[in-house]
């Protein structure tokens, strides 16, 4: 290979570079900030991460360097051939809130777990991207979703005027669900045929949700219980998501430092 054999010894000898050193070093930051978040940051969440704790490294080198990448799941909750009246989407025409309880948006999605699917409903905070309300049961009945409006509704007590989005599930559009929203003063609205876009916001948090906790349980070998999984969700959410997780779309703030401000 035209290298002669002091050449090799010398390179064989040499201490590597001070960039290839301060790769090394930066390697080790980014491991233990990987590992603090349990593998679910990427490299824009470690880069803003780290700018928090002084350091200034490029994104580029920080994904060259850690990149990462998963899987992605799409849940099928939806049973929109019901009888039920279907709201008109107010959504699509409406201006971004500019508030916290301007806009809620719902949804539903399931888990695998050893015994049987757990079923969760989940309620989004449009404007600040907080679950305000959630529940976890064992069937797709209308109860599980009531559970999670009402836990939004004793956590946020919001003003009249409040939209509350979904899709056309037949549980967000039953006589009981209605009649809920009804007496709380809040306007329901349901998302176009075939537009899962229409609730973008909290189809992102169920993808996220899917890949930051459940995927990480498959991997451990799955949950052995639906209670095994609510118990995951609880902690993701409660203690993980809404109050230390990096957001793309608050400027990788936290939420709970994004609604410290606003507050």
């Amino acid at each position: 290979m035209g290298v002669t054999r002091s050449g090799y010894h010398a390179w064989e000898q040499r201490l590597p570079s001070l960039h290839a050193q301060a790769d090394a070093r930066l390697q080790i930051e980014l491991c233990a900030c990987h590992a603090a978040h349990r593998g679910r940051y990427g490299a824009p969440r470690l880069h803003a991460e780290l700018r928090a704790h002084g350091h200034r490294h490029s994104r580029k080198r920080i994904a060259r360097l850690r990149g990462l990448c998963s899987r992605r799941f799409v849940p099928r909750t939806t049973d929109s051939c019901h009888a039920h009246p279907i709201a008109p989407n107010h959504l699509a025409p409406r201006v971004p809130p500019t508030a916290p309880n301007q806009i809620w948006v719902a949804d539903l999605t399931c888990v695998p777990t050893a015994t049987g699917w757990l079923y969760v409903a989940v309620i989004m905070d449009l404007y600040s991207r907080r679950i305000i309300g959630w529940a976890a049961g064992l069937s797709l009945a209308t109860a599980t979703v009531l559970r999670a409006l009402r836990m939004a509704l004793t956590q946020r007590h919001p003003p009249g005027g409040l939209l509350s989005h979904t899709d056309r599930g037949v549980q967000y559009a039953s006589t009981e669900h209605r009649a809920v929203l009804a007496a709380a003063g809040i306007e329901p609205s349901m998302s176009r045929v075939g537009n899962p876009s229409d609730n973008a916001a909290l189809e992102s948090f169920m993808a996220t949700y899917k890949r930051e906790c459940v995927a990480l349980a498959e991997a451990a070998g799955g949950y052995a219980t639906p209670a095994k999984a609510t118990a995951d969700f609880f902690a993701y959410v409660e203690v993980y998501y809404n109050r230390q997780r990096r957001h793309t779309a608050l400027g990788y703030q936290t939420l709970l430092a994004f609604e410290t401000t606003i507050n």
